[in-house]
């Protein structure tokens, strides 16, 4: 069996694919191969030709965008133009969530088209078998969940989520405990489910070394998933949470002992306050790995803007530590969102991606802003306008408000003509 990157890297081998991401990311290869060795950072895309992208230390805060079906509404074609909207507003991954009943379909249409690293959640998949074949998403059959794992990474799929975490010591305390909103994970309740079904334990837990040689085979990334995580504010750092982190540190620490790079992924509705403290708890619990977070949300009652609720803690997140953000698009918790909710979700986590690095003080992340500032002053509209995050709406909108003259907003009183007349009186 041929080496994973990691191993390679152990055997003090530099792979291209660890100096073509060093160049990419603009820091030196040696800076990168030691993050890679210590667990902090990851390579994804490396051997299907969407990489080598970098997730972790030391680099640009990523974003990935979540499409996929469901069974109620959406198709091949839909798919496609939310794939399309998502790399137009340029997301650094792709996740197919679907559940319907086409899911392979989907999936490989997006393996064939996306540029970027695609990753899936395989319980979807395994739970559509389910419920096909035995009538019922939570009737899981173990071998054929673990077949379907093998099938993704063999397809060439880049990571894939798993919820090893969600052990039946937990779920049996979730009947003890009060939590306002329970288990909001998909993957987590099906995984739950099945646990309370057959007083059987999590089988990606028990299995776990099975789980490891797949991942060592196809080195694929894996991306310890978040069953337990808060969909409420009032359910944040609580016991549940905290305790699947602790699973996941430890299982961790067992993939990397193999050889095998993996991610962390964390909470869910956190408020404001803890967002900081949980970062660096689930960074402590995990190893320091590479933390991907789903938002995180930082209040419950905004359905409709919830892109803008997650990118306040995506920011405050980044800032702290968190290496991936996962967007949240303004349909959540309403509805299957279209493509411009995709687009939108992706350029709100791009702005909190983009500001949390310059907090971190990543090199050249300012820069962006002080050339645009630049061309600000110098009524500069056209490398303004090119500058900016989403150039066609900064485009569309100065044409609709102010056409090819002065700001609407200000006009004579432009701050800028003001002082430019204050400075070359007539």
């Amino acid at each position: 069996m041929e080496k994973t990157l990691l191993q390679a890297l152990r055997d003090g081998e530099m792979p291209e694919a660890v100096q073509e991401a060093a160049r990419r990311e603009g820091i030196g290869p040696e800076e990168l191969k030691e993050l890679l060795l210590k667990g902090e950072a990851v390579i994804l895309g490396h051997r299907t030709g969407r990489g080598p992208m970098v997730v972790g230390k030391g680099v640009k805060t990523k974003v990935n965008a979540n499409i996929g079906a469901s069974t109620l509404c959406s198709s091949l074609d839909q798919e496609m133009e939310k794939l399309d909207a998502a790399l137009r507003a340029k997301a650094d991954a792709i996740m197919d969530l679907s559940l319907a009943d086409n899911i392979v379909e989907i999936r490989k249409a997006i393996l064939e088209r996306s540029p970027v690293p695609v990753g899936t959640v395989p319980v979807y998949e395994a739970a559509t078998l389910a419920r096909i074949r035995r009538g019922a998403v939570v009737n899981l059959d173990e071998q054929e969940f673990l077949d379907v794992i093998e099938r993704q990474m063999e397809e060439g799929v880049d990571f894939v989520t798993v919820h090893c975490g969600v052990v039946k010591k937990l779920v049996d305390r979730l009947e003890e405990d009060s939590r306002l909103e329970g288990i909001v994970s998909r993957g987590g309740a099906i995984t739950a489910a099945y646990i309370k079904n057959t007083g059987r334990e999590n089988p990606l837990y028990e299995h776990y070394d099975r789980l490891l040689d797949m991942a060592e085979k196809y080195d694929c990334v894996l991306s310890l998933g978040d069953g337990m995580r808060p969909g409420a504010i009032k359910d944040a750092s609580d016991i549940f949470e905290v305790g699947e982190q602790e699973v996941l540190g430890e299982l961790q620490k067992r993939a990397f002992q193999r050889g095998v790079m993996t991610m962390i992924e964390g909470p869910g509705h956190v408020p404001l306050h803890l967002v900081a403290e949980s970062v660096k708890r689930i960074k402590k619990l995990t190893n320091n790995a590479p933390l991907y977070l789903l938002g995180p949300l930082v209040t419950d009652i905004a359905p409709g803007y919830d892109h803008i609720t997650s990118a306040i803690g995506a920011a405050h997140a980044g800032m702290a530590g968190a290496d991936f953000i996962c967007y949240v698009t303004p349909s959540e918790h309403l509805g299957l969102p279209t493509a411009q909710d995709v687009f939108d979700g992706v350029i709100a986590a791009r702005i909190a991606a983009h500001a949390a690095d310059i907090s971190k003080g990543l090199p050249g992340a300012a820069e962006w802003d002080h050339r645009l500032s630049k061309a600000r002053k110098e009524l500069d509209w056209d490398t303004q306008i090119a500058l900016s995050i989403d150039p066609e709406k900064a485009r569309k909108v100065r044409a609709e408000r102010s056409g090819e003259g002065a700001c609407t907003m200000c006009g004579e009183y432009c701050v800028f003509l003001v002082l430019k007349e204050k400075q070359d009186p007539k």
